[in-house]
């Protein structure tokens, strides 16, 4: 697709505002950026433009979110209730991992905080201090949000929590071709226009090498002043006409494919406020509860794991009938070693892509985005704006790939691909982090962290990784009143929980509330 132009040459136009935005390739990526845009840039002349083709599919298997996505939407002027009436949406207050650790290995990653830090110190030092006496209570008893996925219970937080017991977040599992859809309508009410066609090529200027147009396959041509790849792993802009290279992390990652199924959902059987994910023996399955269907998966190393067996070991696993025949998605984790070059951003898949686990596919699309309106560019599309924005992107990708790695080196299972993760060499930003917890309990906090210190905490203790010294604040505290104290934190979560209704009551209250809302705007 890298075509030169055959018009002639245009001198620059130098701090010449945008005019033209042109996104290629609809789906979530797609729409999240025409609609967030079309947003920001309501009162500037800027024209945008959706080109995708109802011919080409989208992976659409990312029906489970983290709290930021409750963030983006609040922006467009978007309830929760209006989200989640319209995708089909259940609540997600974290993630449940079964058999990472070993066979009856079960623990929950909340969206929240544990216990209460005292004095500068760390609660985690607390209550692994209060362990010692062989104080059996779990991590989990002292967060609210895990407390309240682990009973099936929902309650939203509140706006001013009288103590970080109180405080904890969720997010959303829903469908996400139906939230695409409903952030097309926002952005063409919004001005944006959309052109279904396939496009043929994407030639270059030959002064500059930026990206000149859009040529369909109609022999329409789409000009534009900014192009955003939004077209998947296909990376149309960003990898076939602007050749940007793309960095492999398999040897840190080794899944590299997936099988993707949907079921109907057990009719007796509520749907619980978390996402499900079990070890197998060469990486994980996934299940994620929504109002209508139920979404199942299957992640897998292609070289620990044929085809046939990994259909089998999803397809025998499956709670409800299926609706659908599984589809195999490959993947090769890593990032293209720019996310912006010349007049083209790339976000989502085409930027780059880990892999499913802990759900932070579209939390990248929704931090490119800001990172995009934070950094709008003009037309001489300065440099340093670039490099910028190429920075953050880098180190918030390193970051997250760090996070995930974490979770397969530190397994505690025994098959072959497991001793294998276990034994492989990571980057050193995670080992730096890994080691400061095992010598002293601390956390390393670095710029562009998608997940806070709660989170780390969160795999560390649900694969059992407890530091070697803990802070010496707590080792000489009374014995009565540390067990005082801890307790009365649990009791206080524990009664939280009680008073919470069913997450199933939640959400049927949303769809009462919704639906009285519908009769009265009509009337």
């Amino acid at each position: 697709m890298n075509i030169p132009s055959d018009e002639p040459p245009q001198a620059p136009d130098h701090g010449a505002a945008i005019r033209k935005v042109v996104i290629v390739g609809g789906g979530t990526a797609g729409w999240m950026a025409a609609a967030a845009l079309a947003r920001h840039l309501a009162s500037a002349d800027v024209a945008i433009t959706v080109v995708e083709s109802t011919e080409i599919g989208t992976i659409g298997v990312g029906e489970a979110t983290i709290p930021t996505i409750r963030r983006f939407y609040a922006q467009l002027g978007l309830t929760d209730a209006d989200v989640m009436s319209e995708t089909q949406a259940t609540c997600k207050l974290g993630i449940r991992f079964e058999g990472w650790g070993g066979p009856q290995s079960d623990f929950i990653h909340p969206f929240g905080l544990y216990g209460q830090d005292l004095n500068g110190v760390g609660f985690h030092h607390y209550w692994m201090k209060q362990a010692e006496t062989g104080d059996a209570t779990p991590l989990s008893a002292y967060s609210l949000g895990a407390s309240l996925a682990l009973a099936d219970k929902f309650v939203e937080p509140s706006p001013n929590p009288s103590s970080s017991l109180s405080v904890f977040d969720w997010a959303l599992h829903f469908d996400a071709a139906l939230f695409a859809r409903r952030l097309r309508r926002y952005a063409e009410a919004s001005g944006v226009r959309r052109i279904d066609a396939r496009i043929a090529a994407a030639p270059l200027r030959p002064q500059d090498g930026f990206i000149d147009r859009l040529v369909l396959e109609d022999g329409r041509e789409i000009a534009g002043d900014l192009f955003i790849d939004c077209s998947g792993f296909r990376a149309l802009l960003i990898g076939d006409a602007l050749g940007t290279p793309y960095e492999d992390w398999g040897d840190w990652l080794a899944c590299d494919a997936a099988y993707a199924v949907q079921t109907e959902n057990a009719p007796d059987r509520p749907a619980p406020p978390y996402t499900r994910v079990t070890a197998h023996k060469a990486g994980w399955r996934w299940r994620i509860p929504l109002r209508h269907r139920t979404g199942n998966g299957l992640v897998f190393s292609s070289a620990h794991m044929s085809d046939d067996e990994a259909q089998d070991a999803l397809m025998t696993t499956l709670d409800g009938r299926p609706l659908t025949a599984p589809r195999r998605i490959d993947f090769r984790p890593g990032r293209r070693r720019q996310a912006w070059v010349k007049n083209c951003v790339a976000l989502g898949l085409s930027a780059g892509f880990l892999e499913p686990l802990e759900s932070t596919s579209i939390a990248l699309i929704e931090n490119g985005i800001e990172r995009l309106k934070a950094l709008f560019p003009d037309r001489d599309f300065a440099p340093t704006v670039l490099d910028e924005f190429n920075n953050q992107s880098a180190r918030e990708m390193e970051r997250t790939r760090d996070f995930i790695i974490l979770h397969y080196w530190l397994n505690g299972r025994d098959e072959a691909f497991w001793r294998e993760r276990r034994e492989a060499a990571v980057p050193d930003t995670l080992r730096r982090k890994v080691d400061l917890w095992k010598a002293r309990g601390a956390f390393v906090r670095y710029r562009w962290e998608m997940f806070h210190p709660a989170s780390w905490l969160a795999i560390y203790d649900g694969l059992d990784l407890r530091p070697e010294r803990l802070d010496p604040a707590v080792q000489g505290l009374d014995p009565v009143q540390l067990q005082q104290g801890l307790w009365g934190m649990r009791d206080a979560v524990a009664d939280m929980v009680t008073r919470a209704s069913g997450h199933d009551a939640f959400l049927a209250r949303v769809t009462q509330e919704t639906r009285l809302r519908g009769i009265s705007n009509a009337s």
